[in-house]
């Protein structure tokens, strides 16, 4: 295959899997030598085993984390610190895309960034959307309620109040607490306490900032 059937068959994908070349009649361990060429000499980055995007200046777009995290473990969606740094609903900048998966746990760090993966129950993933994130780029996203409650979920501690005010929670108003309370309910006693606590803050905001 030449470098440029890639980019034929690539087009605009920000990042593609081995797979995607392996259609009709092709030599898949020919293919997969020339992608090691190809990586070798700085005209594709390896992501993980079976996994990359084009380089500079072969890549058309710069394909965005959240599109590269959905793509390196199948299936996840990005959750956790990252989607609430996505949705403003924490102040803190995210140098690593979080998120949760129901295969086994991981860290990645690539090219184009960092990434880890948490597991949850089967029975715990709900709530997720697709939505573009960036110029036509898609990406498997949680809602804001489930995200903050997927942090909860996994930290051994939190439901503590205490650490619930380190996480700095802001723009509360972005936060269905009818959707909360249905996924704290579906959560068991943990989430329960959490979302007590931070509809009480909800509530106290509204009433600090309303009109007189």
């Amino acid at each position: 295959m030449e470098f440029a059937r890639l980019l034929e068959i690539v087009g605009d994908a920000p990042v593609f899997e081995t797979g995607l070349l392996l259609a009709g009649e092709v030599n898949p361990d020919d293919v997969r030598r020339q992608l090691s060429r190809w990586t070798a000499s700085g005209r594709l980055i390896q992501l993980r085993r079976g996994v990359y995007a084009l380089a500079s200046p072969f890549q058309k777009v710069k394909p965005h984390p959240f599109v590269i995290a959905n793509t390196l473990v199948q299936p996840s969606y990005v959750s956790l610190q990252a989607a609430l740094a996505h949705y403003g609903v924490i102040p803190d900048y995210t140098p690593v895309t979080t998120s949760v998966t129901t295969r086994r746990p991981g860290q990645w760090q690539t090219a184009l960034g960092n990434y880890t993966f948490r597991h949850i129950q089967a029975s715990w993933w709900q709530c997720y959307r697709q939505v573009e994130v960036h110029a036509g780029q898609l990406a498997w996203i949680s809602t804001p309620e489930k995200a903050l409650l997927d942090l909860i979920y996994l930290e051994p501690s939190g439901d503590d109040p205490a650490y619930l005010e380190s996480l700095r929670l802001q723009n509360l108003e972005r936060l269905d607490l009818t959707a909360l309370a249905d996924l704290g309910l579906h959560g068991g006693p943990k989430l329960q306490r959490a979302v007590q606590h931070i509809t009480a803050w909800v509530h106290t905001a509204a009433e600090e900032f309303s009109p007189l």
